[in-house]
C-alpha cells in the first residue's frame, strides 16, 4: 500500500494512519434534501436502488456534500433476495414486505443459487463507477445483510418487534432454519466476492437483528453463518477488510470477535473504552457516536466525537455512528460530524 491509497482502506488494513477515517452509516438518505428531492421524482425504493444511474447519484450525494473518507453503495440488504427466488418490496413508512414469507420446506428447497452478474448487474456497474470516479479520495464500501437477519426478514415477511415467527421456526423446526441459513450464507459469500471484484475495497456485514438473540442462540443461529460467509470470502479475497455490525450487540461482543472479521462496528450502547477492552487487540473498532446526538448542538457533537476518538486511541479505529443517521437530522450537524472527524488531531491537541 502507498500513501496515495484511500485513508479508510489503509486504516482498515492495519497501516499507521494520520487520523481515524470517518464515514457514516446511512450517510446517503432521507436526512439530505437532495435525496428527498430525488425521491419525490422517483418514489419507488427499488427503482432508486436498482437503477444504476440513480444508485450512483445517491451514493455520491454525501461525498459531494461532506467528503467522507468512505463512499458506500446505495442499496439494501434485501437486494440479492430476488436472485434467490425471494421477492420483496419496500413501502415508504412501512418498510420491507416479503410475500409470501418463507416458512415451508418446499419454499426453502425451491431457493436458487445467486448469480450476481445476472441477477444484480446494476450493483457491479455502480461499484465500478464509484471506484473509477472517487479514485483515492475515499474508499468504496460495499455491504450485505448477514444470514440471520436476511432469514428473519424472509420468515417474518416484514419488520418485527418480537421476531416470534422466526424464533418459533428456530425452536420447532431448527433443521429447516439451518437449511435456509446455510443457503443464504453461501449466496451472500458469492455476493460479497462479486462486490469486491466490482470495486468494493471494504465490505460491511449487517446482522442487524442478531442482537435480538440470546448469546446461546447467537452461537447457534447467527455466528456460525457469519463465519461461513467470512471464511468463504477470505479464502478468495484475503486482503479485503470485512466489518461486522450488529445493533444491540453488547451481549455478544466477544462472540462477534470469533467470526474472522477485521473490524467490529460498535453500536452506541457500549462505551468505546469498554468495547475496546472487551475485544482482542488485533481487531479494529468502528463507531460509535449515538446518532441521536446529531440533533444536539455542534459543541455537544464535537465533544462526543473527541471523547470517542480519545477512548479508541491505540486501536485501529474508524469513526462512525453507532447506527444509521436518523431521518430529520439537520444536514449542518452531519457536516459538523465530518468536519470534526477530519480535524480531530488538531482539536484533541487543543483540548489537552
Amino acid at each position: 500500500m502507498t500513501e496515495s491509497a484511500p485513508l479508510l482502506l489503509r486504516a482498515a488494513r492495519g497501516e499507521q494512519v494520520e487520523r481515524p477515517p470517518v464515514w457514516m452509516m446511512r450517510q446517503a438518505g432521507r436526512y439530505m434534501k437532495v435525496y428527498r428531492d430525488l425521491r419525490d421524482r422517483h418514489p419507488g425504493f427499488r427503482e432508486r436502488s436498482e437503477n444504476p444511474d440513480l444508485s450512483y447519484e445517491i451514493s455520491m450525494q454525501p461525498f459531494h456534500a461532506f467528503r467522507p473518507d468512505g463512499v458506500i453503495l446505495f442499496s439494501d440488504i434485501l437486494t440479492p433476495l430476488p436472485g434467490m427466488g425471494i421477492d420483496f418490496d419496500i413501502i415508504e413508512s412501512k418498510g420491507p414486505i416479503i410475500e409470501p414469507a418463507i416458512r415451508s420446506q418446499a419454499q426453502v428447497d425451491a431457493l436458487r443459487p445467486l448469480d450476481p452478474a445476472e441477477a444484480l448487474p446494476f450493483v457491479g456497474e455502480v461499484l465500478k463507477r464509484l471506484r473509477a470516479d472517487v479514485g483515492n479520495a475515499a474508499a468504496v464500501l460495499g455491504f450485505v445483510g448477514a444470514p440471520w437477519t436476511l432469514a428473519a426478514y424472509a420468515v417474518e415477511g416484514k419488520s418485527s418487534k418480537t421476531y416470534s415467527v422466526i424464533k418459533a421456526m428456530a425452536f420447532q423446526e431448527p433443521a429447516l432454519l439451518h437449511q435456509l441459513l446455510g443457503h443464504l450464507a453461501d449466496q451472500i459469500a458469492t455476493y460479497v466476492r462479486y462486490q469486491i471484484d466490482s470495486g468494493a475495497q471494504v465490505v460491511q456485514l449487517f446482522d442487524s437483528w442478531a442482537g435480538q438473540l440470546s448469546p446461546t442462540d447467537y452461537d447457534v443461529f447467527a455466528a456460525p453463518y457469519q463465519k461461513r460467509v467470512i471464511d468463504q470470502v477470505k479464502a478468495t479475497h484475503p486482503d479485503t477488510p470485512l466489518i461486522l455490525y450488529i445493533s444491540g450487540s453488547a451481549g455478544v461482543l466477544e462472540r462477534m470477535a470469533t467470526t474472522g472479521v477485521d473490524f467490529i462496528s460498535l453500536d452506541w450502547t457500549v462505551d468505546m473504552a469498554d468495547g475496546c477492552a472487551r475485544l482482542p487487540q488485533h481487531l479494529g473498532v468502528q463507531g460509535n457516536v449515538d446518532p441521536g446526538l446529531l440533533f444536539g448542538t455542534p459543541e455537544a457533537i464535537r465533544a462526543r466525537i473527541l471523547d470517542t476518538v480519545r477512548k479508541a486511541r491505540g486501536r485501529r479505529h474508524i469513526l462512525n455512528l453507532g447506527h444509521g443517521i436518523l431521518p430529520g437530522t439537520p444536514e449542518d450537524n452531519a457536516r459538523v460530524f465530518f468536519e470534526t472527524g477530519k480535524a480531530v488531531n488538531e482539536l484533541l491537541g487543543a483540548a489537552v
